[in-house]
Order: C-alpha cells, then sequence, then structure tokens
C-alpha cells in the first residue's frame, strides 16, 4: 500500500513538472491581424500617391524636353548645350528627391512594421505566461511547428486579442 501511494505522489509530481507547450502561426497571425492590415493600407495609399506625383512630373519632363528639343534647333550650340545641361541636372535633382521620399516612405513603412512584430510577440508572452505555458513555438510557413494538434493551435487566441485591443 505504501508503495502505491508513493508511485501516486512521483506520478502526480511528474505530471506538475511536464511543459505546457502550445503554438501560434505566426504568418496568419500578421496577415489577419487588422492593425497590420490597416497599416499596409496606410502606406499603399501613400505609395500610390507618390507613384502618382512621380509620373506627373515625369510627365512634365517629358514635354519640357520636347519643347526645348524643338526649340534647339533655333538655338546656337552653346545656348543648347547649356540649357540642356541644366534641365538634365534639374531632372537630376528631382529624381533624387522623389527617391529620398520613396525611401523615408519605406523606412517608416518598415519601422511601423517592426512596432506591430513587436507587438505581437509581447502579446503572446504574455498570453503565454498568463496560461501557464513554458512554451509557444511559431508555426506557419516561417515558424519551427511541422506538425502540432489543432487543439495546441493558439492563432485563433492570439489574433482574436490583438483585434479586440487595436483601436482604428
Amino acid at each position: 500500500m505504501k508503495k502505491l501511494v508513493v508511485l501516486a505522489i512521483a506520478i502526480t509530481a511528474m505530471a506538475c513538472q511536464q511543459n505546457k507547450i502550445a503554438f501560434v502561426d505566426s504568418v496568419r497571425v500578421m496577415d489577419e491581424y487588422q492593425e497590420k492590415i490597416d497599416v499596409e493600407s496606410r502606406f499603399k495609399i501613400k505609395a500610390d500617391a507618390m507613384t502618382k506625383k512621380r509620373d506627373s512630373i515625369s510627365q512634365a519632363f517629358q514635354l519640357e524636353l520636347q519643347e526645348f528639343q524643338s526649340k534647339a534647333q533655333k538655338m546656337s550650340q552653346n545656348s543648347a548645350q547649356e540649357e540642356y545641361a541644366q534641365l538634365q541636372q534639374r531632372g537630376q535633382f528631382v529624381g533624387q528627391q522623389l527617391q529620398q521620399e520613396e525611401q523615408q516612405l519605406q523606412l517608416t513603412s518598415q519601422t511601423e512594421m517592426d512596432t506591430l512584430v513587436k507587438k505581437v510577440k509581447k502579446e503572446i508572452k504574455e498570453y503565454g505566461k498568463a496560461n501557464g505555458y513554458t512554451y509557444i513555438l511559431g508555426g506557419g510557413d516561417g515558424g519551427s511547428v511541422l506538425y502540432g494538434e489543432e487543439a495546441h493551435d493558439l492563432t485563433d487566441v492570439i489574433l482574436t486579442i490583438l483585434n479586440d485591443k487595436y483601436e482604428k
């Protein structure tokens, strides 16, 4: 009888020591996280506006270049070369400005995305601590979980928490 009690205590102790493990499909979380969707949408609008601006400036510059070409035939060679050099210089300057604006937009976008990733990781960590998980692994295309029982998939739970906390 004593052996049975000792065995029961040992089994209970071993059960308490088992790790509680789950996983989250991190790709799906990011794809379906409303704040991330909104951030991407905002930056797409800005990128589209940037493209329109670039196209508009490019068209205006092409028209100016065409006007110069027809005018250049009536100018002296030196005057034509000078004006063409000024046009080229202005074109390069405008191109550089547009490129800097695009790079700044990309940098801002990347910074916001990095902030979102940190927010998601923090939420997963807090959920894990609050619910007694030893490990929560990352799944999906870029994750390390090759197989996991659906019962241990916390993706929907984490998505619900993130989307509920998100204020538009």
